[in-house]
C-alpha cells in the first residue's frame, strides 16, 4: 500500500509539472475534454442512426456534431455583428468638438459642485480643459502600427488554438473512451475495482458541473437579456450573453459584464440631458445588480456546493489558488481540477479503510 501510494504521488507530481511546462498544450487539451464531454452524447446518437442498414460512420458523426458547434458560434456572432458595425461607423464619424459638447455639461456640473464646496482651488473652467487634454493625448498615444502587429499576432495564435483543440478533440470522440481504458490499464489489479469507482465519480461529479454551467449561462443570459429588453437597453441580448459568457470568470466575471453592459449603453445612445443619462444607468447597474443577487443566492449554491460536493469556502480558496498560479485559466479551470484530485484521495482513503486488499498489504 505505501508503494502504491508513493507510485500515485510521483505520477500527480510529475503530471502537474509536465502541465505547468507545457502550459499550452495542456490547456488545448483539457479544453478539448471538455469539448468532447459536451459533443459525445450527440456523437453518439448520430453515429447510432441506421441508414439503409449500416450505421453512420463515426468520423461523419463527428463533423456533424462540429457542425453543430460552428453553427453555435454562427448565430452568437451575429448578435455582435450590429454592435461592431455601429460601433465602427461611430469611429469613422467620430469628431472631439462633438464629445466635448456632450460632457461639457455634466463635466461642468461636477467642477461646480467642487468649487462651491472648497474641494479644489481652482478657476472655472479647469476640469474640462483637463478632460480635452487627457482625451488628446491618450488618442496621439495610440499606436497604430503596434495595433496592427497585435491583432495579426492575435489571430494567428487564435487560429493555431482552434486547429489544436479541433485536432485532439477530433480523435478523442474517435477513439470512444480509448483514454479512460488507457489510463484503467496502468492501474494494478488489486487496486482496479477501486479506480473503476474513482473514475466513474469523477466523471459523474464533472459532468454534473459543465451542466450546472450551462444552466447558469442560460439562466443569466435570459434574465439579463429581459431585463435589459424591458428597460429600453439598445443591444440588450448581445449585452447578456457576453454578460454571461464572462460570468464563468468567479468574481471578475460581474464586473466585466457590468462594465461592459455600461460601455455598449453609453456609446450607443445620445443623451440630451445629464438627468437621461443617470438615469438610464442607473437602470443597467439596477438590471445587473439583480442578475447577481439572483446567480449569488441561487445558482451558484446550487452549481458549485451540490455539483462538486464542496464546501463554499472551499470553492472560495481553490479558484483565489488558481488565479495565483494561472491567472483567469486558473480561476475558470480551478474547480474541475481540484474536483479531480479532491475525490480521488476521497475514494482511495475510504478504499484503504474499507477494502480487504489495503488491509492484507498493509
Amino acid at each position: 500500500m505505501k508503494k502504491f501510494i508513493l507510485y500515485l504521488l510521483l505520477i500527480i507530481i510529475c503530471l502537474v509539472t509536465l502541465g505547468w511546462y507545457f502550459s499550452t498544450i495542456s490547456f488545448y487539451f483539457i479544453l478539448s475534454l471538455v469539448i468532447a464531454a459536451v459533443l459525445r452524447p450527440v456523437t453518439n446518437r448520430v453515429n447510432a442512426v441506421h441508414i439503409l442498414g449500416q450505421h453512420i460512420p463515426r468520423w461523419l458523426a463527428i463533423l456533424f456534431s462540429f457542425g453543430v458547434i460552428v453553427g453555435l458560434l454562427f448565430g452568437i456572432a451575429l448578435l455582435f455583428v450590429p454592435l461592431i458595425s455601429i460601433q465602427i461607423e461611430r469611429l469613422g464619424s467620430f469628431d472631439l468638438d462633438v464629445l466635448y459638447e456632450q460632457i461639457q455639461n455634466p463635466v461642468g456640473k461636477i467642477e461646480d459642485f467642487l468649487i462651491t464646496y472648497n474641494l479644489v482651488n481652482a478657476e472655472p473652467g479647469f476640469l474640462i480643459i483637463q478632460v480635452r487634454e487627457t482625451l488628446i493625448g491618450s488618442i496621439g498615444k495610440i499606436n497604430v502600427q503596434g495595433l496592427i502587429n497585435t491583432v495579426f499576432s492575435t489571430t494567428s495564435s487564435f487560429f493555431i488554438a482552434v486547429i489544436s483543440v479541433a485536432f485532439i478533440t477530433f480523435f478523442l470522440l474517435l477513439e470512444n473512451g480509448l483514454l479512460r481504458r488507457n489510463i484503467l490499464n496502468l492501474v494494478p489489479n488489486a487496486y482496479f475495482e477501486l479506480s473503476v469507482a474513482t473514475f466513474n465519480k469523477v466523471e459523474r461529479l464533472l459532468s454534473n458541473y459543465l451542466i450546472g454551467l450551462l444552466f447558469q449561462i442560460t439562466s443569466i443570459f435570459t434574465i439579463a437579456g429581459l431585463g435589459l429588453t424591458f428597460v429600453g437597453v439598445e443591444y440588450g441580448l448581445t449585452i447578456a450573453f457576453f454578460a454571461a459568457v464572462a460570468n464563468l470568470i468567479p468574481y471578475a466575471g460581474p464586473v466585466l459584464g457590468a462594465s461592459f453592459g455600461l460601455l455598449v449603453g453609453i456609446s450607443t445612445m445620445n443623451f440630451a440631458e445629464s438627468g437621461e443619462f443617470v438615469l438610464y444607468i442607473a437602470r443597467i447597474l439596477i438590471i445587473f445588480g439583480l442578475v447577481q443577487l439572483i446567480d449569488n443566492v441561487l445558482l451558484q449554491p446550487l452549481i458549485f456546493s451540490k455539483s462538486v460536493k464542496a464546501h463554499p469556502l472551499e470553492i472560495f480558496v481553490i479558484i483565489f489558488v488558481g488565479a495565483k498560479v494561472a491567472g483567469i485559466l486558473g480561476m475558470i479551470f480551478a474547480i474541475p481540477v481540484y474536483t479531480i484530485f479532491r475525490v480521488s484521495i476521497i475514494e482511495f482513503y475510504k478504499g484503504y479503510r474499507a477494502y480487504r486488499i489495503f488491509k492484507l498489504s498493509s
